[in-house]
């Protein structure tokens, strides 16, 4: 699927940043920062104490030298730490629409990421299947931007299956500062609950499920044999069957809802795109809210 000349794939980079980056001036400019809150507090200035202020905030030191009390005042760091956790198991190989799950992850990931740059940020990969199959710690500039891109687009597993598990409990040994998290994977695997509650303890996670419309609802389309490919299981299905369809539609429609109340007790936040979808107004909608939440707007 993949195996392209060199050429080809820096041609292909090079569209897909072409178009990326018209999307980020289009839609991002001005607006990613607010979106996100930074890492941390930074000294800014001392200033007297004022009636209502925190008492926890008084500078003794300079109190004692100046007779009265004063305080700290502090502000919020605007240099984010943006990392992808992104599931390259081979279900990503799956395209029913307009594209493989695989190339939406890959535009995505391209935008997100070159917003980050574009605005001083560091950004991050990590790439797993069972596995970690690529670590790219936090880095700032384009040919880091680049790299990201290169290898969520190229880079083959080298393992089938999926454990997002795996990739939380790495994710969590290596970040030492707080970071924001893209998880991008379908979100079909188990056990990863813990270790995902863990990781968001510590960093701002953002959940984004990337599926396929016949994930979300089997097609009749008669009788059709369907591919597990992590696993190589096969079966055949009757897709013409209304209560089949149905009964799969109920059960798809039963593991979104607890997977988005798994998000909500978690406190991370929660997107959803599909192949078909526009991930530019995916993101802006996803950004209006999270700042809606925030300012409580």
């Amino acid at each position: 699927m993949f195996t392209q000349s060199a050429s080809d794939i820096l041609k292909r980079i090079r569209r897909i940043e072409i178009r990326t980056r018209n999307s980020v001036n289009e839609l991002f400019s001005g607006e990613y920062h607010s979106r996100f809150r930074g890492q941390g507090l930074e000294f800014a200035e001392v200033r007297e104490y004022q009636p209502g202020d925190n008492h926890r905030d008084i500078d003794w030191n300079v109190s004692a030298r100046m007779g009265q009390l004063f305080i700290k005042k502090f502000k919020e760091t605007r240099e984010l730490r943006v990392m992808f956790l992104v599931d390259i198991s081979a279900s990503g190989n799956l395209g029913t629409v307009s594209m493989f799950k695989r190339e939406r992850i890959a535009e995505l990931v391209a935008g997100l990421s070159f917003s980050a740059i574009a605005n001083g940020d560091h950004a991050g990969l990590i790439m797993y299947s069972d596995q970690v199959e690529k670590y790219i710690p936090p880095r700032k500039g384009r040919n880091n931007a680049l790299a990201i891109l290169r290898d969520v687009l190229y880079l083959q597993p080298k393992s089938p299956r999926t454990s997002l598990a795996s990739a939380c409990s790495y994710a969590q040994r290596m970040l030492r500062k707080r970071c924001i998290i893209f998880v991008i994977s379908d979100w079909i695997d188990t056990g990863f609950e813990k270790p995902l509650k863990i990781l968001a303890q510590k960093h701002d996670l953002i959940a984004m499920q990337i599926l396929d419309k016949c994930e979300l609802e089997l097609p009749d389309a008669g009788i059709l044999r369907l591919h597990d490919p992590e696993t190589g299981q096969e079966t055949w299905v009757n897709s013409s069957d209304p209560k089949l369809r149905n009964a799969y539609k109920n059960m798809v429609q039963k593991q979104q809802t607890e997977l988005k109340s798994f998000f909500r007790k978690c406190k991370c936040d929660y997107l959803l795109i599909k192949t078909e979808d526009s991930y530019v107004q995916a993101l802006r909608k996803f950004f209006a809210l999270r700042q809606k939440q925030r300012w409580g707007k």
